[in-house]
């Protein structure tokens, strides 16, 4: 049977987007810190459009550009920095709890392995020896020497670096561009099919503006929760630990993992008991029931249409595909979907094949 001038087309494109997804897929590290610049250029330009407005044209866009980007940098800074006062009241602590607690581990060890008659030798010294030596070195040499102990190589200290240089910069020309990009891409368009190319665009712009609002929400309700919770069980440093974690859920289990480790340690050096694994295991374990079956489920999955089972799928599945940046994007791209799945539903409806 020959084939019709329409399947030619599907199958161009089809082998067109196969190409494509190659290609992605083996330029991944290379397009990772495009990717992160494209998401943040998508988020921050209606508020650099707004500034570029209240102008009226007598100020340059650059001017509002530097602005947003200065702004976001300085709230990622402020994030980071929550660590500072976590750090500064533990490091004096550690120095003081880890001997004891070294003590009192090998005395609660020892007679219960022996019973057992496991020979059992822990070098208490030769340990507190070792730790004290990084914990009373100064930053610089305590940095040089945990690099050194985990052999970090020079091209991961690179590739850190020169993602973290590599963002803004890609983040500057987006922003600056952005509209002009757009309309580039549209111009790849065939004329008959930019008004349905436009609806398509619009309607998944207003999903993804929906969850960027579900998912501050979330940040700001989890960093009210673990603040609370955390300050609850007595945590002297309930606010900062608290607050960070909230924050840093924007990234998928990275986040909550750093957040869960902070409160960890910052408990054991302060109660010194086991009222440090119950007040983790309750506010984080409770944290996280809270964040996946409701929170995200409600305030982000229902505003984009996503059942629960669907953004657990997507956090799962795009974090297999592309890593860390596939966690990254995984709703805001599955927003993206569903409006292609919603209209390719529609047209399968109305088609002759199902009315037949």
């Amino acid at each position: 049977m020959p084939i019709t001038a329409s399947q030619k087309r599907a199958i161009a494109w089809t082998s067109i987007a196969l190409i494509a997804a190659l290609v992605l897929w083996a330029l991944g590290p290379v397009l990772t810190p495009f990717v992160v610049a494209a998401v943040l250029a998508y988020a921050l330009t209606p508020l650099v459009d707004t500034l570029d407005n209240l102008g009226k044209g007598r100020v340059p866009r650059v001017l509002a550009v530097v602005v947003v980007e200065l702004l976001f940098i300085v709230a990622m800074l402020g994030v980071l920095l929550l660590i500072v006062p976590i750090l500064t009241k533990e490091l004096p602590q550690m120095r003081e709890q880890i001997p004891v607690m070294l003590d009192g581990l090998s005395a609660w060890l020892k007679p219960h392995l022996t019973q057992l008659g496991v020979p059992f030798s822990l070098e208490v010294k030769s340990i507190k020896a070792f730790v004290l030596k990084y914990l009373n070195a100064n930053g610089d040499d305590a940095l040089a020497s945990v690099l050194s102990s985990l052999k970090l190589g020079g091209s991961v200290a690179l590739a850190v670096v020169g993602n973290a240089v590599l963002i803004p910069v890609a983040l500057f020309y987006l922003l600056m561009e952005w509209h002009r990009f757009m309309a580039q891409l549209t111009s790849f368009v065939p004329p008959r099919l930019r008004e349905a190319v436009s609806n398509f665009t619009g309607e998944a712009d207003a999903v993804l503006g929906q969850y960027l609002r579900g998912q501050l929400l979330v940040m700001l309700s989890l960093a009210v929760f673990y603040s609370i919770g955390l300050a609850l069980f007595g945590l002297d440093l309930a606010l900062p630990i608290g607050v960070f974690t909230g924050l840093a859920v924007f990234v998928p289990y990275l986040g909550f993992g750093i957040g869960l480790v902070l409160a960890a340690l910052a408990g054991l050096l302060q109660f010194v008991s086991v009222k440090a694994v119950v007040m983790v295991a309750v506010v984080f374990g409770v944290g996280q029931m809270i964040e996946s079956f409701f929170l995200t489920p409600r305030l982000v999955g229902e505003r984009i249409g996503l059942h629960p089972l669907a953004v657990i799928f997507a956090l799962l599945a795009f974090g297999q595909l592309l890593g860390f940046v596939g966690v990254l994007i995984a709703l805001p791209a599955s927003a993206v979907l569903l409006v292609a799945i919603r209209r390719v539903r529609a047209g399968y409806l109305a088609s002759k094949l199902y009315l037949g």
